[in-house]
């Protein structure tokens, strides 16, 4: 059993197609989607003051709404911090599944980095979860989720995998991204704060073991230690050969089971997480130099760093009869690729947000163009909207994270405005994102409670309101 299995429903069903095992939804009160303030799992007034501040200058009382259900819904329903007194701990479910994802909860707390330094307890808060986030790392750095508590069983599609499963192991899908999401975070709240507090021993054995992994993954000896199957009716959902996955052509990329979306690589060089690999690993390296003083490590990594770049600049660029010179999606290092995007992130179109191209690279923008094309095998457009979708939920159905990381990648205002109508009137009346929606009636939807693309919107209505204040005055949602 997948996830789409598990939480396919639509605006009627809501909540009662998660499973029994996990949190409840929190109760929603009036037009204000939060929780009531007594059920908030943390309340911050910095982010309450923001949130007042953007709204002042939107227009659109249902831009307004959705924001502030949006925004802070990370914070009002899936972070579980630790006692006030000690190291700082934070656990973080994805929303709907009891569950933390080392991707999901680095990217549901980024749009806080910019209000952590004015507020101690949200500092706390986040520093509480990359401290975790190591201890998880530590554990195994092939899983990509980790359960509440080292004695709980894994996720229940996972229990009966075949691969080692570990004491707090929730999944064990290797994604390179797992490992990229929380040096991003640290790195972030390193630069937002100037705190180093979260760098002490165990974060860079940590760090140590991702450059490790990284390499070992490289399989230049072979495919290596990491192997993962199981039993189910959806091919992506496993790893063909005997748990392996693909061949491939070592040629300095680095290999990945899984893609972000949790479904498998048709080819193991994953070109957008192999970018990812290489910032990381630049990250790593500035921490290592800055922070712990370790020159030689710091420079394994920016040179480690470069080699994966490098390659993927000569072997992952493709030749499109349209589009030109644009990179591929997968490669296997035989000379075959795979032309597609999915709308998790890291994919193609979200290079530039995550700081792996830069906006206006013309290789970027050819690469964007294909991706928001009928010529990307995943671009959807239906009566309800546009945008890209991918194999993990099924043809037809959109992502909204897909439009919200359009509208934060685009450097056109009419652009922006129409991801921002879409988004506003594909919430099935619920003012909050969802995972998917089907193309032509967002009343079918999946994963009512998504903490990651709320809060991807929330930050998008932030930098509007920062880069393009004027934008957020004269939108309507109606043209």
């Amino acid at each position: 059993m997948n996830r789409r299995e598990l939480f396919l429903g639509s605006a009627a069903a809501g909540l009662a197609t998660a499973l029994p095992a996990q949190p409840k939804a929190p109760a929603f009160t009036g037009l204000d989607g939060r929780p009531p303030v007594s059920q908030r799992r943390f309340q911050s007034q910095v982010i309450e003051d923001a949130m007042a501040e953007v709204c002042s200058g939107v227009r659109s009382p249902e831009l307004a709404r959705i924001f502030t259900n949006c925004f802070p819904n990370t914070l009002d329903t899936t972070v579980f911090p630790g006692p006030p007194r000690g190291e700082p701990d934070t656990y973080v479910i994805t929303g709907d599944i009891d569950a933390m994802w080392l991707r999901d909860s680095a990217a549901q707390l980024w749009p806080y980095l910019e209000f952590a330094a004015k507020d101690p307890a949200l500092s706390r808060l986040i520093e509480g979860a990359i401290r975790r986030q190591a201890r998880l790392i530590l554990i195994d750095p092939y899983a990509n989720a980790f359960t509440r508590n080292l004695h709980d069983p894994p996720l229940p599609w996972a229990v009966h995998d075949e691969t080692l499963m570990l004491p707090g192991v929730g999944e064990r899908k290797w994604e390179i991204d797992s490992l990229c999401y929380p040096v991003r975070l640290a790195h972030g709240y390193w630069k937002a704060t100037g705190s180093t507090a979260c760098f002490d021993e165990r974060w860079m054995q940590a760090a140590k073991r991702i450059e490790a992994t990284f390499r070992e993954q490289r399989r230049t000896s072979g495919p290596g230690p990491y192997h993962f199957e199981r039993r189910t009716r959806t091919p992506t959902g496993t790893l063909g050969l005997n748990g392996y996955g693909n061949p491939i052509r070592p040629n300095g990329m680095i290999c990945s089971g899984f893609r972000p979306s949790d479904d498998a690589c048709t080819y193991p060089l994953f070109v957008p997480a192999n970018l990812f690999a290489a910032l990381t690993l630049e990250r790593i390296g500035e921490i290592s130099a800055k922070v712990y003083h370790e020159p030689a490590f710091a420079q394994q990594c920016m040179s480690f760093a470069q080699e994966v770049r490098s390659a993927v600049m000569r072997f992952g660029i493709v030749q499109h009869a349209r589009f030109g010179k644009i990179l591929a999606y997968e490669i296997d290092g035989y000379g075959n690729s795979l032309s597609m995007d999915d709308a998790n992130a890291p994919g193609l179109l979200s290079l530039s947000y995550l700081g792996l191209l830069s906006q206006d690279d013309p290789l970027y923008q050819r690469t964007r163009a294909f991706a928001l094309s009928p010529d990307n095998p995943y671009f959807f457009r239906g009566s309800a909207g546009e945008g890209i979708g991918g194999p993990h939920i099924g043809l037809g159905f959109i992502w909204p994270m897909s439009i919200t990381m359009r509208a934060l990648s685009s450097g056109r205002e009419d652009e922006i405005a129409a991801c921002l109508r879409t988004l506003c009137t594909t919430t099935a009346g619920t003012d909050f994102m969802h995972e998917s929606f089907q193309k032509d009636n967002p009343a079918n939807y999946t994963r009512p409670w998504f903490a990651w693309a709320n809060g991807l919107f929330g930050e998008l209505v932030l930098k509007l309101h920062r880069e393009r204040p004027e934008l957020l005055r004269q939108f309507t949602v109606q043209t």
